[in-house]
């Protein structure tokens, strides 16, 4: 992979990843992940030995909200990054006595094919994670764990207690513009609220 740039959001943890892509009269090619890159790289120290055991896409139509989701017992990591199309991501911390505990915040990411570029977001355990769809879109993540429908539960990105303080405001603008007719799986859609989270026996086996 050709690395542009790795830099840090607001809540420290969670990482972009920008690398190269080369285009010429035919299309482009790209290097998406090489496994010597995430071991070597300085920059990349924070996926440093992390399998990845599971790579999932996805395709969703405009304005549908997807998340806010998690797991453990096998604790899921993600990475993620768009194939074509136009998202924001969401990631809610909910590591208990986490400084940003119920704090989300949003990252913007587009792919076209003209772009010279692309963008992975690196979400570790310890978030919800959500993504809504400003256009017909598909995304590629890869998984730390396999998936465990078990020990999976899911946060509403709809829920009126999670904290935005920390999230873009433009792309919390977005957000409102987007739920006014946005389509949400029933699951999502009857996710529970952070306080509901908050005081669920199962909170603790996410801690900061």
């Amino acid at each position: 992979m050709k690395i542009l740039e790795v830099k840090t959001l607001a809540i420290p943890e969670i990482k972009i990843i920008k690398y190269a892509r080369f285009n010429d009269e035919r299309g482009y090619f790209t290097e998406t992940f090489k496994r010597s890159d995430f071991d070597t790289n300085p920059d990349l120290s924070f996926l440093k030995d992390l399998a990845f055991v599971q790579t999932n896409e996805s395709h969703s139509v405009k304005n549908v909200i997807r998340g806010l989701h998690f797991q453990w017992n096998p604790y899921m990591g993600k990475l993620v990054r768009p194939i074509r199309g136009h998202l924001i991501d969401l990631a809610l911390d909910i590591r208990k006595n986490s400084p940003f505990y119920g704090k989300i915040i949003a990252y913007d990411l587009l792919a076209k094919p003209e772009m010279n570029c692309n963008e992975w977001i690196w979400l570790p355990p310890g978030f919800a994670h959500g993504v809504f769809f400003l256009e017909e879109t598909t995304i590629e993540y890869s998984c730390t764990g396999e998936y465990s429908p078990t020990c999976e539960v899911g946060i509403s990105p709809l829920a009126p207690d999670i904290d935005w303080s920390l999230c873009d405001p433009n792309l919390k603008n977005i957000f409102d513009e987007v739920k006014k007719n946005a389509i949400l799986s029933p699951k999502d859609a009857a996710g529970l609220t952070l306080a509901q989270w908050t005081t669920d026996d199962r909170s603790s086996n996410f801690k900061y």
